[in-house]
């Protein structure tokens, strides 16, 4: 008796791992074609980025041309930084939709992708 509900229970959680990895394989496809826009100098500068970190493009409001170089590269890495910082939220919580009807523990700070 008890082996056979164990047998089962191994059954019921290998399902669960199946299901729980194709998820996550399904999230990650879908954050490659996910654009996501980081802002800087109240939106004169803008980087899209993919849920892969990648950088989709980059526009600069030509009025800053004529600005110090420093400021403009200070502009950039700010748009950049925030990209980043909405794509892992992002991450996050398509990972915490997945793992909440788990039970599962994630600790902050995890990175999937």
């Amino acid at each position: 008796m008890f082996k056979g509900g164990m047998d089962n229970l191994m059954g019921q959680l290998q399902q669960a791992q199946e299901k729980l990895q194709e998820q996550m394989k399904k999230n990650q496809q879908e954050l490659e074609h996910l654009e996501i826009k980081g802002e800087s100098g109240a939106g004169m500068v803008a980087v899209v980025m993919n849920g892969r970190y990648d950088v989709r493009r980059v526009t600069i409001d030509p009025s800053l041309l004529k600005e110090e170089k420093e400021m403009l590269e200070d502009l950039i890495a700010a748009a950049v930084n925030d990209a980043v910082r909405k794509v892992e939220a992002e991450s996050q919580k398509r990972v915490g939709s997945l793992t909440d009807g788990l039970g599962l523990n994630i600790p902050g700070g995890f990175k999937p992708f």
